[in-house]
């Protein structure tokens, strides 16, 4: 398989960078670095940049997108006098419109594959039964990149590509911290697993990583 993954310099998109090279996949993956072998060079909010991938990977099909380039940046903000605009358009900018736009950008490279997916990284928290409060840029912006998700499977399906949504656990990551539940190595394994079963029949799925349906 052709492979695309944004975000993949570190966390859960290098575990699966690395996990799909040492399988023997193609891999692509995006930082914001400068282009570096396999690893392309992508803001993902950046409209110009965004261009710029879509021109290096012209005419190539790409089989799976893994967009999972997120950022969690209002951890800790408190409800009186925290959440800044800035913190909400930044959040929203990488979380909902980078996937969209990052979507937009290979379409014709998926449309180029017999059988193309995007697999789309949301959260639990995107879930409106896990609510206990706190986060609320991130969570917004994880049930936005949810809901985006649905509504692209729609939109997709006649094309034959398929759109799946995945809690990837909470991992042992620099986000997810040191006293989450499951190793990097693990979650991508259980996403791998997930992203092969995707198909026309489960388009617009909410999975975890280990194969549970999550409730919208």
């Amino acid at each position: 398989m052709n492979i695309l993954i944004t975000g993949a310099n570190r966390g859960i998109g290098k575990a699966l960078f690395d996990a799909y090279t040492m399988a023997g996949h193609t891999v692509y993956g995006t930082h914001r670095a400068a282009d570096s072998g396999q690893m392309l060079q992508l803001d993902v909010t950046d409209p110009a940049a965004q261009c710029a991938l879509a021109t290096r990977l012209k005419g190539t099909a790409i089989d799976l997108l893994v967009c999972n380039a997120g950022v969690y940046l209002d951890k800790g903000e408190r409800l009186e006098n925290g959440y800044p605009a800035a913190m909400w358009a930044d959040s929203f900018a990488t979380n909902v419109a980078g996937v969209f736009m990052t979507v937009q950008s290979v379409l014709s490279n998926l449309r180029l594959s017999d059988a193309g997916k995007v697999a789309i990284i949301s959260s639990q928290m995107a879930s409106h039964i896990h609510a206990p409060g706190g986060s609320y840029i991130y969570r917004a912006s994880k049930a936005a990149a949810l809901n985006l998700g649905r509504n692209l499977a729609s939109d997709l399906k006649s094309d034959g590509i398929a759109v799946g949504i995945y809690h990837p656990g909470w991992v042992r990551t620099d986000m997810g911290g040191g006293n989450a539940d499951i190793s990097m190595g693990d979650s991508a394994s259980g996403l791998m697993g997930r992203f092969a079963a995707l198909s026309s029949d489960t388009t617009g799925c909410f999975e975890t990583w280990d194969g549970r349906a999550h409730p919208y």
